[in-house]
Parts: C-alpha cells; sequence; structure tokens
C-alpha cells in the first residue's frame, strides 16, 4: 500500500521523534494520557488487540463481540494489518510472534 503523498506531514513526524524519547512503560503511560483522552486511548488499545486476536486466527465476528467494536472496524484494522504500511506487521512480529 502507498503512503498518501502527505504522510506523514512535518508535525507528525515531530510526534514520533518524541515519542521515541519515551524511555519506559511509565513514562508512555503518562504521555499518552495526557495526549489522548481514555476513549482515544481505549480505541487504540482495542485496535492493538485485534490485532492480536487476528494473529491468533480468531474471527470478525469473535473480536468485535470480545472489544466491543464495531465489525467495520474489525475489517479496517485486519486491511491495514494486510495490506498497509507494515507498522502492525512490525510490532506484532516482535511482541506476538516471538
Amino acid at each position: 500500500m502507498k503512503a498518501d503523498e502527505n504522510y506523514p506531514t512535518p508535525h507528525m513526524r515531530q510526534l514520533f521523534t518524541a515519542i521515541l524519547k519515551l524511555r519506559n512503560e511509565k513514562e508512555a503511560a503518562a504521555f499518552f494520557r495526557d495526549l489522548l483522552t481514555i476513549a482515544e486511548l481505549k480505541e487504540i488499545a482495542n485496535r492493538w488487540q485485534a490485532v492480536k486476536m487476528l494473529g491468533q486466527g480468531k474471527s470478525y465476528v469473535e473480536i468485535a463481540a470480545k472489544l466491543g467494536m464495531s465489525s467495520t472496524t474489525v475489517t479496517r484494522v485486519a486491511h491495514w494489518l494486510k495490506d498497509g504500511l507494515g507498522g502492525y506487521k512490525t510490532l506484532a512480529n516482535r511482541i506476538f510472534h516471538k
């Protein structure tokens, strides 16, 4: 999948660089809590769990029900896992498929 020609923007690059400066889970938790609402954090965490569950071969329906997300969101996560820029795959391989 080809990235949007405007992605990432300079502001996004600055954010990504800042994230790479986090030293541990405690710093990450504090940073992301300041950056995002609890609802946004839950949504992002659920998408990450969907990546994990897709890798375990769970069905879209099972994932949607377990995580309380729409089947459309599960489908979107699966699409980006399969045909995205490789971000999901890279981290899933490092964390879930050791």
